[in-house]
């Protein structure tokens, strides 16, 4: 789309939240007899071996004797032993050996904080740092920026110099998301890369298994140990017809959640495929890959295509589209390969959706979506619109949302709701103004910030009270409760950027652009032409400013200080190891009541800044949850002291009596981000096992690294029996082995008992770090 786009400036209340700088990194052209491709000039060198994994899939085929999904042989590509690993989808832990790792700022903290603590010299495989998380937009580009430079100054000394220390590159605070950093440089197809945000899988879009995990997961693999990951079942989804119109990638993925649902994913990779993938713009399909979280899938992933080579291409990696060309066979599903489950989409059919409020799966047609919200009485005014975060912030994304707002303007309308918009990048920012989209925004520019733009919404809002229900549209990915403006009435929807525009235009929910008209400012009836925009820009992309800080060769004399006195930064204690005997008489700190995800375990907004302080952030614990016993929310029973008091309080009460507790919970427990301290604060306070019907993925595993006892009720009915007084003693430890569930013994007050069954999915690795403490004790007792 070549318009000029300086209508930004004039679509009134309208923000253009900008980054300052990040330089992409060019891939050097470094191939070998073997296939391998160096990855970056500005790292220590990163390798892709088409070859081995050739080998690994080879080998395994002919064991399994049965074709292989794509996601299949990416996974069992990078197995550390392909002869002698057990395999069979969703019942054995495979040992893995991951290409890289990634690591957000809020995240990395704790994870340096424990590879610190692991004496380890340096990392075993690429890492980098993002520095995305702690920029809070509130005012523009360079006075967010230097603010965010000022305030966690101490943070990003830290995790500077700790990169320099330990072998790790450093992206500075401006250069972008880390999603859209990974797509732009380092994804590619045949990559395994973990990282310690939820949505890492946004790599998925480029042909990668990309997955999100703790920080404890990102130390294993950066001190070179074989990473374990249950070895996933795959739900295939058929992609039949071609995206038109309305209709975008967002559309694809907020039709899976309201299938699959919040938990219908967990355990499993979701593997596109099909002939509608080639109508899908590769940032369209990290776009699908990335809200795939949402659905607790492990990974998403879309075969390789020529909408890949032509991005690998215009992000300067023609050397990795060639090679991907010559091995493309190993980047796309076997013939006659047999998925677990399968759903089919026709996109010709699709139509445009909007999912919410308050939980991502709640999935209506934007036709219905006005008739839905009369009838439940949710708000019909838009007050906020967001674009942009690590879901929807591409160049595309970027044109089509602007080709719309131009027609509005061309009618002489104006923006009814506050409007903002992030591009992903310093590389998306410098090449939009380059290209006119944002020629006339002078300095009036926001900084890229944290991915969910929470900040900004809570900062500058002035339109609604705290309590008031309002409606607010937004392209992110998620809509919990009190998310992006901590107001618990705020009824938020996620949608396509498209649709955002234009409800943001039209003011009110209830819009239906393929239907209904709107009026210009002579008083003509007019309809809004479909989105139009250029999946990539003509010429190659601008990459801005350069904040990419490489590591030494050798940093072994560097220091890596942290103040005892600091508020944001606490070097780490070893947790106590198992006692060996059973846990006797835990007190229930909290029965949680619906769903906990681990926003509610361990909020963020304010507390970002407490991420690399274990003992401060851990004073948010379980704040957001409700209890059963009185529907409140940071309100519980004391039960040595009979007092109401708020949840970290009691905890640390308990903890300095001697008495250890326990949390039982409901569905999907720990549903949401990767964040690991919602696993680190219960040990923390003394907690020593989580009791819930049913566990989201990543939390379920960084509790067992934290050793903490996640276990699972075999009836799920038996969390009725649990009272918020009782006390529970688990038994069974001695014995504790794979598949051999345990014993809860649940005591009341009124002197009665219930024998409860728990279920567990510890392996015998796992179960070697319960008995340690934790994995970072045993990593350290094996040195």
């Amino acid at each position: 789309m070549a318009t000029d786009v300086s209508f930004f400036t004039l679509f009134c209340p309208f923000q253009l939240a900008l980054g300052q700088g990040a330089r992409r990194m060019h891939v050097s052209a470094a191939f070998s007899a073997k296939a391998k491709v160096s990855m970056s000039r500005f790292e220590t060198t990163s390798y892709v071996n088409y070859e081995k994994l050739q080998s690994n899939i080879d080998i395994v085929r002919k064991r399994l004797n049965r074709p292989l999904t794509l996601s299949e042989k990416i996974v069992y590509g990078h197995l550390d032993d392909p002869h002698n690993q057990d395999i069979d989808r969703g019942r054995t832990y495979l040992r893995l050996r991951p290409d890289r790792v990634a690591m957000q700022d809020a995240t990395a903290q704790m994870a340096m904080l424990q590879f610190i603590s692991s004496g380890l010299p340096r990392v075993a495989v690429p890492s980098t740092i993002h520095c995305d998380h702690l920029i809070e937009a509130a005012t523009g580009g360079p006075e967010d920026l230097a603010k965010a430079k000022d305030v966690n100054l101490e943070v990003y000394n830290f995790l500077a110099s700790a990169g320099a220390k330990y072998g790790v590159g450093f992206w500075k605070p401006g250069s972008g998301i880390i999603h859209q950093i990974i797509l732009e440089n380092y994804a590619y197809p045949g990559v395994l890369l973990i990282g310690t945000d939820s949505h890492t899988p946004n790599g998925g879009g480029l042909g990668s298994i990309c997955i999100g995990v703790g920080g404890a997961d990102a130390v294993d693999v950066m001190a070179g140990i074989p990473w374990e990951l249950k070895c996933p079942n795959v739900i295939g989804v058929k992609l039949t017809g071609s995206l038109s119109g309305w209709t975008s990638p967002k559309d694809v993925i907020l039709k899976v959640a309201g299938i699959l649902t919040v938990k219908g994913g967990t355990g499993a990779i979701v593997e596109y495929h099909g002939p509608g993938v080639d109508s899908i713009s590769c940032t369209g399909m990290a776009t699908i890959c990335n809200m795939g979280a949402e659905i607790g899938a492990t990974t998403s992933v879309f075969p390789y295509n020529h909408r890949m080579k032509t991005y690998l291409e215009k992000t300067g990696r023609g050397d990795i589209a060639a090679l991907s060309d010559e091995f493309s066979h190993l980047l796309v599903p076997d013939e006659g390969c047999v998925y677990d489950q399968v759903i089919e989409l026709n996109l010709d059919e699709l139509k445009p959706h909007i999912n919410g409020p308050f939980t991502p799966d709640l999935c209506h047609p934007v036709s219905e979506i006005g008739a839905v919200a009369k009838k439940n009485d949710w708000p019909l005014e838009v007050k906020v619109g967001l674009i942009g975060s690590c879901t929807n912030s591409s160049y595309e994304d970027m044109g089509r949302a602007a080709s719309l707002a131009k027609q509005a303007l061309d009618k002489g309308l104006k923006c009814k709701a506050q409007f903002t918009v992030t591009p992903g990048s310093e590389q998306i920012r410098a090449t939009i103004e380059r290209d006119g989209y944002v020629s006339t925004i002078g300095q009036n520019i926001h900084a890229v910030s944290m991915h969910d733009l929470c900040a900004f919404v809570l900062r500058c809002r002035r339109d609604v009270k705290k309590g008031e229900k309002n409606t607010i549209v937004t392209s992110f990915n998620r809509n919990f409760t009190a998310r992006n403006d901590a107001n618990p009435a705020t009824h938020a929807f996620v949608t396509s950027p498209e649709i955002v525009v234009a409800m943001a235009i039209a003011g009110t929910l209830d819009f239906d652009p393929e239907t209904d008209y709107l009026t210009s400012a002579s008083g003509e009836k007019f309809m809004l032409e479909p989105p139009c925009g250029d999946e990539l820009p003509a010429r190659d992309f601008d990459p801005g400013q350069d904040t990419y800080q490489q590591p030494p060769p050798d940093g072994s004399s560097l220091k890596v200080d942290v103040n005892p006195q600091s508020n944001r930064l606490q070097l780490l204690e070893p947790f106590d190891r198992w006692n060996g005997g059973d846990l006797e008489d835990l007190q229930v700190l909290i029965k949680v009541k619906g769903k906990c995800t681990t926003d509610h375990i361990s909020a963020a907004g304010p507390w970002l800044k407490f991420r690399g302080h274990l003992d401060n952030i851990s004073n948010n614990m379980l704040i957001g949850a409700v209890n059963i016993d009185n529907d409140g929310i940071n309100s519980i029973k004391n039960q040595l002291t009979g007092e109401l008091g708020g949840v970290p309080d009691v905890a640390r009460h308990y903890k300095a009596n001697g008495l250890s507790w326990v949390v039982v919970g409901d569905d999907n427990y720990g549903e949401g981000s990767s964040r690991e301290h919602a696993a680190l604060e219960p040990r923390h306070l003394g907690g020593l096992a989580i009791i819930v019907k049913s566990f989201a993925r990543i939390h379920e595993t960084n509790l067992k690294k934290q050793g903490m006892l996640p276990l699972t009720f075999s009836s799920p009915d038996d969390y009725d029996k649990i009272r918020p007084d009782s006390k529970i003693s688990i038994k069974g430890l001695k014995g504790f082995t794979p598949g051999t569930p345990l014993t809860a013994v649940v005591k009341h007050r009124d002197g009665s008992t219930d024998s409860l069954e728990l279920n567990h999915t510890f392996n015998e690795t796992q179960i070697e770090w319960f008995q340690a403490g934790s994995a970072l004790n045993r990593m350290k007792a094996m040195q």
